[in-house]
């Protein structure tokens, strides 16, 4: 980096001029001030030599030498990939491909999460043992620069512009149809006019034919995928060979298959290390919500609507996981440090529970580290605060989650938080957003500053986006300009700036403790599970009354709903021989206390659909979910009786009598220390003299809900709360403060936390370290 010579010297003649001559400029903070003025450049109506020092003091500043400055980005997916350099997946990027981060920052590399499982993403995942591609892919792309490319090249920069044209065309590229041949496949994407050069169309057609040839990756072809996502498959693979020669259902990917990558990235212009997995071990998501739910699965947490505060998160991976020593290396030696903005618990916050990570970071104390604010509230993540779920999110939130859910804490982490200046938008551009219930992330400058970082606002919105879609977006141009004011900011007062850092912060709660990565217990690729549970309902009968639609059909529905919802164990399958699509003529079970339209028969192990919900998708996924939940209770009752209670003469109620099976002749997927407890938990009592009799009394015409439908219910709520709105009703009393005037109130609120606990651990196996022996 180059000395701040000019800088200093502007500074010193404004000075000359007037007493404080930045106080004319209305930002508050002194960084605030200079990176508003390289933005914008001087205010209008200013006297001449003070516009003219302004002005002088703004050609510094964007002047200042950064070539060599080394820049880790981490993050994932959308909000990595437009920092670094544009988002590339819109069909405009095209037009300004050579812009942000990458372009005044040149030794920029990226740190990418590995933990999506959506999209073309999670069809590789169904065949291959792959780590998430998608996020790599994003950022791969966005990450060419001209430079590299005409040093590499030697192209000029209109053929630079042709290559990441043509790139992004091929990256891009969707299929939701079985790809015929690689020669349609290069007509149909016009590859021989995508202008790239030699070398790289050969490397990048070697890797299109390998989808054709090779048999373990031809498969991926019968799925819909994006082909940038195969390109990189092609690229890490290791070979049908070699995966024989292991005889394994699953092979790791190890550092072998990233020198695929450092390839890949070698083509595309890039210095090897530009784009790097923050771990080489497949891993997947799970969110932790404050009412005791613990859901599976990145991409099913952007769909999550669970009305409940995320409490924590975890990252589970499939073994121990491995981090390249060059995420390490490149975190030690980085001059500055992003944590890009994205989506809070599934782009960043992951990355850190890979190990090493965070230490990393913590121990470069000399590099200038920033966390990028996110801009908008996002449904089932941030709309929520977990202190307070009535108020609004603030940007301390957002740090407290974070601290909340990295091991160690966010102390080292950053410095500070880079934030868009809402005063920069006009009010009905924020309300049209409101209207769409979108709201910002506020900055709360008094408690960011309490807890020891540096609140930075600034105008790092994109105007043309504005102006153009009246869309508020990070402008990834004047977000690397801001970086770079701010890095001469801190260079001019780097003592005063480490002091200022010193002291504990205040107002940070506790910090993650685990000192551990978590791993699977059984360590099932996801590949593996797809595998196993094709295998499942191979030997599973599906029977229909109606020939509307075929049995294949049925099998693939079925089998998406199990791939989806991760925390369907195989074992939660073993009582299950037959599926059956019931005619409504012949649905036979009554429908007086629920509009239910499925049950589990333990006489056949059979599951019953009636027909009249299957070609409603989410009435069907959850009579499905419903009638397998009852198949984890199994034949465990031997009976069941409704016996009406007169007092007087006069109907006072019913009795409800169940009398399950003695354990030697019970097949059920809960001990019989679990089945007591459920019993007990759905307010059955169980019999003084016969320990095989539960009764439950109901009152005059209450409603009643048995505890085999119950389980279903609980099952299916468990999994996705909108399949069980009678279940949501009435765990809605965990959102409510409850009064200690009213015993039976605190009762049943024990008695729902009580359920959740159960179904987390007993039913859904969840480890019970995950949520009972962190601190709150």
């Amino acid at each position: 980096m180059s000395s701040t010579k000019g800088i200093e010297d502007s500074l010193t003649l404004l000075e000359n001029l007037v007493q404080s001559p930045l106080d004319l400029l209305p930002q508050q903070e002194f960084a605030e001030k200079l990176i508003h003025l390289e933005l914008q450049g001087p205010p209008e109506e200013m006297p001449h030599k003070i516009a003219a020092g302004l002005g002088d003091l703004a050609a510094s500043l964007s002047q200042f030498e950064v070539q060599n400055a080394k820049v880790v980005v981490l993050g994932g997916g959308t909000g990595l990939s437009n920092i670094i350099g544009g988002g590339s997946r819109k069909e405009s990027w095209p037009e300004n491909p050579f812009s942000g981060l990458k372009e005044i920052f040149p030794q920029t590399k990226a740190i990418v999460c590995m933990t999506d499982d959506g999209g073309s993403t999670g069809e590789l995942l169904k065949d291959l043992p792959f780590i998430a591609l998608g996020d790599i892919r994003h950022v791969l792309l966005s990450s060419i620069r001209k430079e590299g490319l005409r040093a590499t090249y030697g192209l000029d920069e209109a053929q630079c512009l042709q290559v990441a044209k043509g790139l992004h065309k091929l990256f891009n590229y969707r299929f939701d149809r079985q790809l015929e041949s690689i020669e349609k496949l290069v007509a149909e994407l016009d590859l021989d006019s995508a202008g790239l050069p030699e070398p790289m169309y050969q490397y990048l057609f070697g890797l299109l034919e390998s989808l054709f040839i090779d048999p373990d990756l031809s498969q991926l072809l019968l799925r819909p995928h994006c082909l940038g996502n195969l390109l990189l498959a092609a690229a890490i693979w290791p070979g049908a060979e070699e995966l024989h020669q292991k005889e394994q259902t699953c092979l790791s990917f190890d550092s072998r298959n990233y020198n695929g990558l450092k390839q890949l990235n070698r083509v595309m212009g890039l210095d090897e290390e530009a784009v790097m997995p923050s771990s080489l071990t497949p891993a997947g998501l799970q969110l932790l919500y404050t009412n005791g739910a613990l859901i599976t699965g990145e991409n099913k947490s952007g769909y999550a609507r669970r009305g409940y505060p995320v409490d924590r998160l975890f990252v589970r991976f499939v073994e121990e996981p491995q981090v390249v020593p060059e995420v390490i290396a490149a975190l030690q030696t980085a001059d500055i440090i992003i944590l890009a903005p994205g989506s809070l618990y599934t782009s960043t916050i992951p990355i850190f529970q890979a190990p090493g990570i965070a230490e990393a970071v913590c121990g470069n104390e000399w590099a200038l580290k920033i966390l990028v604010s996110n801009l908008w509230v996002q449904k089932g993540e941030t709309d929520v605060v977990r202190e307070d779920p009535k108020r609004r999110f603030y940007v301390s939130d957002l740090i407290k989650a974070y601290n909340r859910n990295i091991p160690g804490g966010v102390r080292g982490l950053f410095t500070h938080v880079l934030t868009l200046g809402l005063q920069d938008i006009s009010g009905s551009i924020l309300q049209s957003y409101a209207m769409e219930d979108k709201m910002p992330i506020i900055l709360d400058r008094e408690n960011v500053a309490k807890m020891g970082f540096r609140p930075i606002e600034a105008g790092i919105f994109s105007l043309a986006a504005l102006r153009e879609r009246n869309v508020i977006q990070h402008d990834p141009a004047m977000l690397a300009r801001s970086i770079r004011t701010l890095l001469a900011v801190t260079s001019l007062q780097q003592q005063q700036f480490m002091d200022s850092f010193s002291e504990s912060p205040e107002g940070v709660p506790g910090y993650f403790p685990m000192e551990r990565s978590l791993v699977q217990k059984d360590k099932l690729y996801a590949c593996e599970r797809y595998a196993a549970l094709k295998e499942w309902f191979a030997g599973v009968s599906i029977v229909r009354d109606s020939e509307n639609e075929s049995i294949e059909s049925f099998r693939k529905r079925l089998l998406e709903i199990l791939w989806y919802h991760q925390d369907i164990l195989l074992s939660h399958l073993v009582n299950i021989n037959t599926i059956w699509i019931m005619d409504r003529k012949a649905w036979l079970r009554s429908q007086e206390w629920d509009n239910v339209y499925s049950f589990y028969d333990p006489e056949d192990k059979t599951i019953r659909i009636c027909q009249d919900v299957v070609d409603d998708e989410r009435r069907f996924e959850q009579a499905f979910l419903v009638a397998l939940g009852q198949a984890l209770l199994g034949n465990y009752a031997a009976s069941k009786e409704m016996v009406a209670v007169k007092e007087g003469g006069e109907p006072a109620g019913k009795i409800y009598k169940l009398t399950i099976k003695v354990l030697e002749e019970r097949n059920t997927f809960l001990s019989e220390q679990e089945l007591a407890q459920y019993l007990k938990l759905s307010r059955m009592i169980r019999s003084e003299s016969n320990k095989h009799l539960y009764t439950r009394l109901v009152n005059g015409n209450e409603g009643f809900t048995p505890p085999g439908l119950l389980f279903g219910l609980l099952y299916a709520w468990y999994l996705d709360n909108r399949f069980a709105p009678h279940v949501e009703y009435k765990m809605a009393v965990m959102r409510t403060d409850i009064s200690d005037l009213i015993p039976e109130q605190v009762g049943m609120l024990s008695r729902r936390r009580a359920l959740v606990d159960f179904f987390r651990q007993s039913v859904f196996c969840h480890s019970s370290f995950i949520y009972d022996e962190l601190p709150v």
